[in-house]
């Protein structure tokens, strides 16, 4: 009986702990101001938003942030107004107090980043983007720039996500195409050209249907015969027809 009460007596301190301390916590965040603004994401990103564009996104909402108190902070519209930028996947909002002396308090609102990851630039006539592998419009910038796969010629967006984004990402996953291929070009009856970083030809893909074949089928002739330095005695290899490469020589 005696450990029962012990326990009971046990819980109950500990909760009346949890409770001071969250009050003394409530009262530090109550007298805390945002001081400043901390931009934080992984330095391997390839993207990176200037911190200053940031700061300057937070600041148009809340002019008046630094220097504001915290509890008059909107955490969460911030967070939705950085998640809408283009070149960000996901965004946290939230604020930290940390203690300058026995009796006062300094905030900072912090701002943690993942932006998006490019897998194809776009260049059709005046649209000039990235695509990252969901879909995601990814601006350009003079802050950034990615060695990625390049598309060019007649490509709409509709056409760059449904048909042409499954392609790259056939391509980028496969580390064999992944350092093979350098360019895709879109011709405008729709048949596309891959341009390879080996070799002086180009292959005639065809359209994108039935892509995964055809880069099956390329890569089987490319070990069978372009492994035995003949990279350059050919002039094109078309994958056009159905279950078929044909190879024209110079």
């Amino acid at each position: 009986m005696f450990k029962k009460f012990a326990k009971i007596g046990g819980l109950a301190v500990l909760l009346a702990f949890l409770l001071v301390t969250l009050a003394f916590t409530s009262l530090e965040y109550k007298n805390a101001v945002c001081s400043t603004i901390e931009i934080n994401y992984e330095a391997d990103e390839v993207i990176k938003v200037d911190r200053t564009e940031l700061i300057a996104l937070v600041t148009a909402i809340d002019k008046d942030i630094i220097g504001k108190d915290f509890d008059a902070i909107d955490a969460e519209l911030l967070e939705n107004t950085v998640k809408k930028h283009e070149a960000i996947l996901d965004a946290e909002v939230f604020k930290v107090v940390t203690r300058t002396d026995s009796a006062s308090f300094k905030g900072a609102l912090a701002i943690n980043v993942k932006h998006r990851k490019p897998v194809v630039r776009i260049f059709a006539g005046n649209n000039n983007y990235y695509l990252d592998k969901y879909g995601g419009k990814i601006p350009v910038s003079i802050n950034y720039a990615a060695n990625v796969l390049v598309a060019t010629g007649n490509i709409n967006e509709e056409y760059a996500r449904k048909q042409l984004l499954p392609c790259v990402l056939s391509i980028e996953n496969d580390s064999f195409w992944e350092a093979q291929i350098e360019q895709i070009h879109v011709q405008k009856n729709g048949d596309v050209v891959l341009i390879p970083l080996v070799g002086d030809h180009f292959i005639e893909f065809g359209t994108l249907e039935n892509y995964p074949q055809k880069l099956r089928n390329m890569k089987a002739f490319y070990k069978q015969i372009l492994a035995n330095d003949n990279w350059n005695k050919y002039k094109s290899v078309s994958l056009k027809y159905k279950d078929q490469v044909i190879a024209k020589r110079r």
